[in-house]
This record gives C-alpha cells, structure tokens and sequence, in this order.
C-alpha cells in the first residue's frame, strides 16, 4: 500500500472518529476543503476517496449501510477505531527540553510470554522513539517522556506491567550521554 493511501485511509477514519459517520454520497461536497491539495480534478478525487472508502470497508475498519432516506453511510467499526489509535501513534513524538535536567528515564516491564506480541511492538516503538536498550526489558531515555509511555501502556493494555521511573544516575552513564548526545 502506497503511502498516498495510507494518508486518505488515515484522513477518512478521522473524520469518521470526529463526526461518528459520513454520508459517502455527499463526502467530496463536505470535506473537499480538508482534501484540496490532492492533485487531481474533483471527480477524480471523488472518484479515489470512494475507493479508498470501499478498501476500508473490505478490510473491516468502517461499515457503509443505507440510512432510511437511502443515503449510504459509513461508520468506524471497533478495527477501525483501532486502526486510527495505531495512526496516532505513528504520530508520537517526544519533546527535547533545551537543556537536560539531569535524570534518566527508565522503563522497564514484564510482560509475560503469551503476550510475546505486544512485548515486542512496544520494544519496536522504544526504539522507534529513540529510547535505548539496557537488558531486554529495560530502556532509559533522558528527557521526560511519561505521557507517551502512558498511552503505550492504555493502547496495549498493559498498565500493570511497565514502570516508569525518574533517576538522578545511572552508573558507568558516559555511553548514554555520547549516544544521546548530552556531552
């Protein structure tokens, strides 16, 4: 799947989570102003975002049904809603400070094996992040990133087994800091 797609798909479920539902019929009229720079003419943009709109009804993230006055209507179903929560991810960032305050990061967890899945998404979106590796399960990182760990944790369902915790020092650190790039 391009990258293109993934934008429309991503636009679509969206609105979709904002509105509740989206009358298809009528959707180049009412969001046209939010898909403007797609560089091709209005019906062919009409033409696009009716397909994208039928791929993710295939795939199962949205739902088209008739209303009584026969217009079609596409709704989130829970995979989409999900879908769009992974979308939000992707956006994640963590803000760097000017200046580091000294502590360290940690987040370390145990998650058990028959949830070897989730384990490894969350490693992926620690590194993805920026986030280093101590051991398997534990990560450190030296600018406040609390909030983003909380949402990974809701996200995944995994409250009770990651902890997050603020450290003044970290011995033998020098390798940290040259990699993250505080000295």
């Amino acid at each position: 799947m391009t990258g293109e797609k993934t934008d429309y798909q991503k636009m679509i479920l969206g609105i979709l989570a904002i509105t509740g539902m989206l009358a298809v019929a009528v959707i180049a009229p009412n969001c046209m102003q939010l898909l403007d720079f797609i560089p091709k003419q209005k019906h062919r943009r009409l033409n696009y975002i009716n397909k994208v709109v039928a791929q993710l009804e295939k795939r199962g993230l949205l739902k088209v049904v008739k209303n009584k006055n026969g217009v079609k209507i596409a709704r989130l179903t829970d995979l989409g809603r999900k879908k769009l929560k992974e979308y939000h991810l992707k956006d994640l960032q963590i803000k760097r400070p000017k200046k580091w305050d000294g502590k360290y990061r940690v987040i370390i967890f145990d998650i058990k094996e028959w949830k070897r899945s989730t384990r490894n998404k969350l490693r992926h979106w620690f590194e993805q992040l920026g986030l280093i590796r101590l051991q398997n399960s534990v990560w450190v990182y030296p600018y406040d990133c609390e909030e983003i760990v909380a949402l990974l944790k809701a996200n995944y369902h995994i409250g009770n087994e990651v902890l997050y915790m603020e450290v003044n020092r970290i011995e033998n650190d020098r390798r940290l800091k040259e990699a993250f790039g505080l000295i």
